[in-house]
């Protein structure tokens, strides 16, 4: 779909990118010449996944440890990467969730999640933003949300409060940077399988199946469909898409949202039955 050198020349800083969606992100920037930056806090975890995806790929990557919700070591840590060079992009991608019931959160459990999930990207872009308008240089901001960010959810209440904030954060600096040069956008993707999301999120077999199949499409998401739209709002090509938030769910917010979409479950006996008869 693209080609090879799409994103040569580019530097792009992600956050948790030693695991999961972070990884596949950062190795389809590779591939399409871009230099990734990953941050994460497992230092081992990042040593590893770089040398994995030069190995890969042959292009360059480079790391840092970092906690975002550091806000001192965020800037420290985002100055030491501008001093070694600008990045040109910024993919806010760490998380942090679990299921609970809210009523038995604690305070520390609250914050833990909206201390990733809300502060941290609102350092991160910020450290970025700051200097490149500082510079008087352009930037793209790109951040993953979810489509709770707008409808909320149960037992997830805490993720749903700080996605729903970064994505007001995104299309709010969307008008106050787009001036200056700097864009910023969103992508809300369905289920798509990492290891430790799913160990967290889905407490058994079934529920996962139910969990997986549930959207219009009938299956989970491939890493490779959503690496290639990060792709594309990382390129020159879509510097007009400002202050969007993009959904890959293979529609089942949308299935979920409608009142009577439960009439998919309906056998052709059932339609038969409550099918107005042709007189």
């Amino acid at each position: 779909m693209f080609v090879p050198d799409l994103l040569k020349g580019k530097r792009i800083l992600i956050t948790g990118g030693g695991s999961g969606l972070g990884k596949s992100m950062a190795r389809r920037i590779m591939e399409l010449g871009g230099e990734p930056v990953i941050c994460g806090r497992r230092e081992g975890v990042l040593e590893e996944t770089a040398a994995e995806l030069s190995d890969a790929t042959g292009g360059t990557i480079t790391w840092k440890p970092l906690d975002i919700r550091d806000a001192e070591a965020v800037d420290a840590t985002v100055g030491a990467i501008w001093e070694e060079g600008p990045v040109d992009a910024l993919i806010n991608n760490a998380a942090g969730n679990f299921l609970a019931r809210t009523e038995t959160l604690s305070y520390r459990a609250l914050d833990a999640v909206i201390g990733i999930v809300l502060h941290g990207t609102a350092y991160m872009t910020l450290a970025c933003g700051q200097r490149w308008i500082k510079d008087k240089r352009p930037g793209n901001v790109l951040s993953i949300v979810t489509t709770y960010a707008w409808t909320g959810s149960a037992y997830v209440v805490p993720s749903a409060m700080g996605k729903a904030g970064a994505l007001a954060m995104t299309r709010s600096l969307a008008v106050e940077w787009g001036p200056k040069g700097i864009r910023l956008n969103a992508i809300a993707p369905g289920p798509f399988p990492t290891k430790g999301a799913w160990e967290r999120l889905v407490p058994r077999d079934d529920l996962a199946d139910v969990w997986e199949t549930r959207n219009p499409l009938g299956r989970t998401g491939e890493h490779h469909e959503l690496t290639n739209l990060v792709a594309y709002l990382l390129a020159d090509q879509s510097a007009y898409i400002n202050g969007e938030v993009v959904t890959i769910d293979g529609g089942e917010w949308l299935a979920g949202a409608g009142q009577f979409n439960f009439a998919g479950m309906l056998t052709d006996e059932d339609w038969d039955e409550i099918t107005p008869k042709k007189r």
